[in-house]
């Protein structure tokens, strides 16, 4: 299934600079969840954007998803300081990334990364998998956002580009 190398990839590959860092970002799993749980309410938002003209009145983007993102977004904030330390470490590269967002109030900060990851999500999901994508959500649905965030950072672990730990890719450290 795709939506969770889609997730994943919202979720962690937030500004274009990040994919062509010369290092492998290699995030703690607190870092990476703390990173998920910030993000998942923009991706879930950019699910229910892209998907919302192919799917049926019924489904569970349509109906619920709005509501799902805004339940996940209640604990932003207190995910936000271990998120921006993973977004500024996954930034580190020779375009000097990095130090420019570090130089942004949070505010700032927060609303960039926000729309980055909605709109990448909006754009990358290929429609005629919304079906597919609805039904995922709507399985994780029930979980509060700390354990759908877990849920991605295995996921990552997991995948084949966090093992291959290729330049500009994300690696969770086994801290």
């Amino acid at each position: 299934m795709r939506f969770p190398a889609i997730l994943a990839a919202a979720a962690f590959a937030c500004q274009p600079t990040l994919a062509s860092a010369q290092d492998t970002a290699c995030l703690t799993s607190k870092q990476a969840g703390s990173l998920a749980s910030y993000a998942l309410p923009s991706v879930i938002s950019g699910a229910t954007k892209r998907c919302s003209t192919s799917l049926s009145d019924k489904s569970y983007l349509k109906s619920s998803g709005s509501a799902l993102a805004k339940r996940y977004s209640v604990r932003k904030d207190e995910n936000w300081p271990a998120a921006k330390s993973a977004f500024l470490a996954m930034s580190k590269g020779k375009d000097g990334a990095d130090k420019v967002f570090s130089q942004l109030p949070d505010d700032s900060l927060k609303e960039m990364v926000d729309v980055v990851i909605e709109g990448l999500v909006t754009q990358e999901i290929p429609v005629e998998e919304c079906s597919k994508i609805d039904n995922f959500v709507r399985v994780l649905s029930p979980l509060p956002p700390e354990n759908t965030a877990e849920l991605v950072v295995l996921l990552v672990g997991l995948a084949p580009a966090a093992k291959a730990k290729k330049p500009g890719k994300l690696s969770i450290c086994e801290v």
